[in-house]
């Protein structure tokens, strides 16, 4: 390996960082060494393309964000971080743009020196955030209010039962909480748990909610509850929306409006990519780490896999920011392991995930009509589908994510998620089989008329959701060993095996670069992002 160049600031950098990945942990890892320190960052990314579980995929020019990426945070350091790689956008020129799509951007007034996103690609856009449930072949809000579409939709005898449901669990909660289910219960009542959430829950992880631990509710639901939704809905009505990029005062589940690239979340990870080579980092792509060395509590090497040639090559380095999945991680270590190490992060689950893009010339449910919109194009960013004859569990609508993402503007591009598992017979269906599948259960459920698709895409990813069941339960055991290693950190959501969204596993990466520059040692407080009040989706 060639010897790391000159850092940004003009020094001769004589320590080095391996990071392996070059999702939003790794390459956030990779920009704040260059810009607080005189490490060297090298990063390995298995892939041919920057992002991890953030990345875009650009099919004949109409992009897909896999799984669906809000560019908010509660954490101004973020916030802040995201405008300085992309510039917030001013008001956009583009009169189709601006009719067209009038109630799904927020304009920002010329003055303030945003650029013209019709003008430049380099540009975040402010999106409203509108998302539904599907359910009984009707749209629900979400999250569910006492609507009159909810009370129409679910009829007066069911809203009833759901009322007394919630009511009766806030007189006689379930004390200890041993499950994801009687966590939605303690915060929704039973009835309302079972008609909206039971389902669609178990589709996304294939097991039971009374077999997950509550901990995925805590990081990914925290305050939300049937009571801060209805009070979300009342504020609502008694004063107007917040109308603030910040939004500091809603929970995450509720917010009105967030930041999003104009080509995708991609367009970040590749723009950060470009300066952290700019500056005289270095990103190696088609690299699998397969072996980890060690002396004594250090991590001396690491061996990568070219995956084009079988090559092996060991690169030595001061440090290690690790996001790949710790099962393999501790499968690749050369050191003595202890038994229980192996044991547990080899008992860890992990949920995969496949999108199968359609592109469609109208949708047979219709939304308001807009003009110079395709037909029947819903306003919905995207829509848990709550049905339980299909498997469909998310429909992500991209011409609501930005008009930018859609090659033909007079078309409509959506992609179906499905949660499955590696090798199970619907991640091994062959595309063209599973392209027919994912057009027929649209078609099912009365959203689209199968012969409306035009074109379609295939995307697997595995190790979307590292699962909260499993060895899970051992967690610690794993973590402890790692984080012996005082040169070794772990970051980002397979890293840390913990359902962070994208903002969380770039503090991480922060905190652990924040750690090296200042000689802390301990790694308490990288675990404790997305668990202290400050990094919280809660008030």
């Amino acid at each position: 390996m060639s010897p790391p160049g000159r850092d940004h600031l003009g020094s001769m950098s004589n320590r080095t960082a391996i990071i392996i990945g070059a999702g939003p942990a790794g390459l956030t890892a990779a920009y704040e060494l260059l810009e607080s320190t005189d490490v060297q960052p090298l990063v390995f990314e298995l892939t041919d393309d920057v992002g991890g579980l953030a990345r875009t995929v650009n099919y004949k020019g109409n992009r897909i964000d896999i799984g669906g990426h809000r560019f908010f945070s509660r954490s101004d350091r973020v916030m802040d971080w995201w405008q300085k790689i992309l510039p917030l956008q001013g008001s956009t020129s583009n009169e189709r743009v601006r009719i067209a799509y009038r109630n799904r951007f927020r304009d920002v007034d010329a003055s303030s020196n945003g650029p013209d996103p019709d003008a430049t690609d380099e540009v975040m856009l402010v999106r409203r955030r509108i998302s539904r449930i599907f359910f009984n072949r009707r749209f629900f809000d979400y999250p569910i209010t006492l609507s009159e579409r909810t009370l129409r939709n679910l009829g007066l005898v069911e809203s009833f039962r759901i009322g007394l449901s919630y009511l009766r669990v806030k007189v006689t909660p379930q004390r200890e909480e041993r499950s994801l289910e009687d966590f939605f219960i303690n915060r929704f009542g039973d009835r309302l748990y079972r008609t909206f959430f039971k389902d669609y829950t178990e589709k996304v992880w294939g097991v039971p909610c009374n077999e997950i631990k509550p901990e995925w509710g805590a990081q990914r639901v925290k305050g939300l509850s049937a009571a801060t939704a209805i009070w979300h809905a009342i504020k609502n009505l008694v004063k107007p929306r917040d109308e603030s990029i910040e939004q500091k005062g809603s929970e995450t589940s509720l917010i009105e409006q967030f930041l999003y690239p104009k080509l995708g979340p991609g367009q970040m990870w590749q723009e950060v990519a470009r300066i952290v080579e700019e500056r005289g980092g270095r990103i190696v792509y088609g690299k699998k780490a397969v072996r980890v060395h060690t002396q004594g509590k250090r991590v001396t090497a690491v061996d990568f896999r070219d995956e084009a040639t079988g090559d092996i090559e060991t690169v030595a380095g001061d440090y290690v920011f690790s996001t790949m999945a710790i099962k393999d991680l501790v499968a690749g270590f050369e050191a003595d392991v202890p038994a229980d190490v192996r044991r547990v992060a080899g008992g860890l689950i992990y949920r995969d995930f496949l999108t199968v893009g359609l592109l469609l010339n109208k949708m047979k449910v219709q939304g308001e009509e807009r003009p110079g919109m395709p037909a029947g194009l819903v306003p919905d960013n995207w829509v848990y589908v709550q049905e339980r004859d299909v498997r469909v569990g998310r429909l992500q609508i991209f011409n609501n994510w930005s008009p930018y993402m859609v090659a033909d503007p007079d078309k409509i591009w959506v992609g179906l998620e499905y949660f499955c598992n590696e090798g199970d017979n619907l991640w091994s269906m062959p595309d063209d089989e599973l392209t027919r599948f994912a057009a027929a259960e649209l078609a099912k459920i009365d959203m689209i008329h199968a012969g409306d698709v035009l074109d379609s895409v295939v995307i697997r990813v595995p190790k979307t959701y590292p699962a909260y069941f499993g060895a899970y339960d051992e967690f610690d055991v794993a973590r402890r060993y790692l984080d012996s290693f005082e040169n070794l950190f772990l970051v980002g959501r397979n890293g840390m095996h913990r359902y962070n969204n994208q903002d969380h596993s770039m503090l991480t990466a922060i905190v652990a670069v924040q750690n090296i520059r200042d000689g802390i040692t301990d790694k308490e407080n990288i675990w404790a992002v997305n668990t202290e009040e400050e990094y919280h989706e809660e008030k």
